[in-house]
């Protein structure tokens, strides 16, 4: 099995739900999307792209992110994920969607995703994916987590570690000029 890494917005109370848009998942009444975008800096969009130029494996999705991306993505222009985006391999988990998948390079992973997940030989980078990282992270599947911590308390929404527990161990952390905590951590295992 590869490595899995996991990039994720999160507030200080560690909600990750809707970080992009205002409708982007309303699921429970959510009315805070979009909250990421006021503190998005140079500092933090260099990394972004740097992380996504290096990344030599594949993308692994669950359904409700693999849509928002496609439904995004591939319009855009001028900058350095949509080329890596849709040209790379991209794994998704549904227990809802049907193949062929729609955006070029994707792949439908059958059966329970975890398992899947276990089987599939190349590194994988996960963003969002709320739902599938709680099955990944119950099997302890994840290697890598960087967390772009936002100083911001939202009190509702889905939170990414609803349920994990463990020690993890800080590899390296940045601060943007918005006060996001650019956070790597490795489960220590």
């Amino acid at each position: 099995m590869g490595k899995i890494s996991v990039v994720d917005n999160l507030t200080l109370d560690g909600v990750m739900q809707a970080p992009g848009r205002p409708d982007e998942d309303p699921r429970g009444g959510f009315s805070h999307g979009g909250w990421a975008l006021p503190y998005t800096d140079e500092v933090m969009s260099r990394a972004m792209a740097e992380g996504m130029a290096g990344n030599r494996g594949a993308f692994l999705f669950g359904r409700r992110t693999y849509e928002d991306f496609y439904g995004f993505w591939p319009d855009q222009t001028d900058n350095p994920f949509t080329d890596v985006l849709t040209e790379g391999h991209k794994y998704v988990a549904s227990r809802t969607l049907e193949a062929p998948l729609p955006w070029s390079n994707s792949t439908l992973l059958e059966g329970d995703a975890a398992d899947a997940v276990a089987g599939i030989e190349e590194d994988l980078l996960v963003f969002g994916s709320g739902d599938l990282l709680q099955s990944l992270m119950r099997r302890d599947l994840v290697d890598t987590y960087l967390l772009l911590i936002h100083p911001l308390l939202l009190g509702t929404g889905n939170k990414l570690f609803n349920n994990a527990a463990g020690p993890l161990r800080l590899i390296n952390s940045v601060t943007t000029t918005t006060g996001v905590i650019m956070a790597t951590y490795e489960p220590a295992r």
